[in-house]
């Protein structure tokens, strides 16, 4: 894989931004691969609303989002209503997000967030337009990649250093399970629960570790009286899905 973007693309463009978008783009239909087969990727045509790639093989559909410096733990994106809709239709696309060096024009990180791992908690709605906006009213959002846990973050580039393809197709076969939930409340609860393992920082651990999260998932889920029972219950739920491990005496393991 090669990292530097193709400037001569983008000479015949006047303004930055455009300039970055066509390098970015370019970057990404030559060097990048479809996470869920390997097949090739293709760019859609222009201003197509929900996508930017879509996968030859699979038709598993992909938004680009790019970003110099740090990516951060936002994400821009478009207006809230429509994203929120898309959600619930289940209508959404994979993200790709790319990281790059405006002083190098290359490539430093570039991850897919699969589509599963997208539920309403993770969009946060920025304030509205004021009232003597030309869009008044018009609220956008943002994508809060905090509440993303790790395993919904598919690195092809970490700090300019290339993963494997294997690995990349394994991670993302990892958790192909989380689209067999289609109710959107059921599978924020497991990704709320895979969000707690991950600040436990560590592969092993026992449930009363995972039961010091009520009080915080209870401000999430205040409606549930039932938290510890329902922990349990994920947990299972991801245990039954090879995510991971029961080893007994109230311990589990993550499976790598």
């Amino acid at each position: 894989m090669e990292l530097t973007f193709n400037k001569q693309i983008a000479r015949p463009y006047n303004s930055n931004s455009q300039k970055i978008r066509v390098m970015a783009e370019d970057w990404v239909s030559r060097e990048i691969f479809c996470p869920a087969c390997g097949s090739d990727i293709k760019n859609y045509e222009n201003n197509r609303p929900v996508a930017d790639f879509f996968c030859l093989d699979c038709k598993e559909e992909f938004e680009l989002k790019s970003k110099k410096g740090t990516i951060g733990n936002k994400i821009v994106d478009g207006a809230y209503r429509t994203m929120i809709e898309r959600l619930q239709s289940n209508n959404n696309p994979n993200f790709f997000l790319l990281n790059y060096s405006l002083r190098s024009f290359e490539a430093i990180n570039f991850f897919v967030i699969p589509k599963h791992f997208f539920v309403p908690q993770i969009i946060e709605r920025r304030k509205p337009l004021a009232l003597s906006a030309r869009r008044a009213g018009w609220a956008g959002c943002n994508i809060s990649l905090q509440n993303i846990p790790l395993t919904g973050r598919i690195y092809y580039v970490k700090d300019k250093q290339i993963k494997p393809k294997s690995k990349i197709i394994s991670d993302w076969e990892r958790t192909l399970f989380l689209r067999e939930e289609g109710e959107i409340t059921a599978r924020g609860w497991i990704l709320d629960i895979m969000g707690c393992i991950d600040q436990l920082a560590k592969r092993e651990f026992n449930i009363g570790e995972i039961y010091s999260f009520e009080k915080s998932l209870k401000g999430k889920h205040p409606n549930n009286k039932h938290i510890k029972d329902k922990i349990r219950q994920q947990l299972q739920f991801l245990r039954d899905k090879g995510y991971l491990e029961f080893v007994g005496h109230g311990k589990y393991r993550l499976i790598r």
